[in-house]
C-alpha cells in the first residue's frame, strides 16, 4: 500500500486532516506551519485518548 493510499485511510478514521487543521487555526488567527498542524493534531490525539482511558477506568 502507497504512503498516499495509508494516510487516505487514517484520514478516513479520523476526520480532521492536518491541512483541515491548518485552516482552522488559521481561521482563529494563528499562525503555524502544516507541520506544526500535524503535531497538534497528535497532541490533541493523544489527550483524548487519555481523558477517555481515564473515564473508563474510574467507570470500572
Amino acid at each position: 500500500m502507497e504512503n498516499k493510499e495509508v494516510n487516505e485511510e487514517v484520514n478516513e478514521k479520523r476526520r480532521i486532516t492536518p491541512e483541515r487543521a491548518l485552516e482552522m487555526l488559521q481561521a482563529d488567527g494563528l499562525d503555524v506551519t502544516l507541520e506544526q498542524a500535524k503535531n497538534i493534531l497528535e497532541f490533541l490525539r493523544k489527550l483524548a485518548n487519555i481523558t477517555v482511558s481515564k473515564y473508563l477506568k474510574r467507570r470500572q
